[in-house]
Formats: C-alpha cells, sequence, structure tokens
C-alpha cells in the first residue's frame, strides 16, 4: 500500500495485519471468514482490501498496539520512534508482509 494507491471512496486500502494461533491454517476460506464480518458489521465500503498474516505485529510494554508504526511502514515512510516497543522486531515482519 502506497500514496499512489489511493482510493476514489475509500482514500486509502483497507490492510488488516492478523496475527495467527500456532496451529492455525491459514486457508482461502480462512481469509473470507475474517472479510465478511468487516463488511456486515461496518459496511461494504469497509471490505478489506488485503488480508496479511504476521507472527506479531508492533507492541509498546503496556500491549498496546503501535498502529502509527504499521501505518508508516505500509505507506513506506519512516516508521519514527520505535524506543517503547516491546518487540521491535515486529516492524521488520510487517515490511516484509507488505
Amino acid at each position: 500500500m502506497t500514496e499512489g494507491q489511493k482510493q476514489e471512496i475509500k482514500g486509502e486500502p483497507i490492510t488488516a495485519f492478523v496475527v495467527v494461533r500456532e496451529g492455525v491454517e491459514v486457508t482461502d476460506e480462512f481469509r473470507a471468514t475474517l472479510r465478511k464480518p468487516v463488511s456486515t458489521e461496518i459496511g461494504a465500503i469497509a471490505r478489506l482490501d488485503e488480508v496479511l498474516f504476521v507472527k506479531n505485529v508492533p507492541k509498546t510494554r503496556s500491549r498496546k498496539i503501535m498502529r502509527r508504526v504499521i501505518r508508516a511502514s505500509a505507506l513506506g515512510q519512516p516508521v519514527g520512534d520505535i524506543s517503547t516497543l516491546s518487540n521491535p522486531e515486529a516492524v521488520e515482519e510487517i515490511a516484509a508482509a507488505l
């Protein structure tokens, strides 16, 4: 997802970074089950464009997800200060998933 991929209606493509528990097999059917609740609960405009599977997402020591770091990685921008992350290796994993 880059700045050049902005969409006329949504603004930006919607990407989900999903952490799958060990032993769960990722199939097309599994992907579909992730997409459906978003479009039915929020609306068709919120349909996921991409579902990416990662082992972890960047979190602070208090376990809050660092959405700004994920967004910056997805847009190809500098992630900024990540000194508060408990798992800085997750930033590289997010970049690799893209």
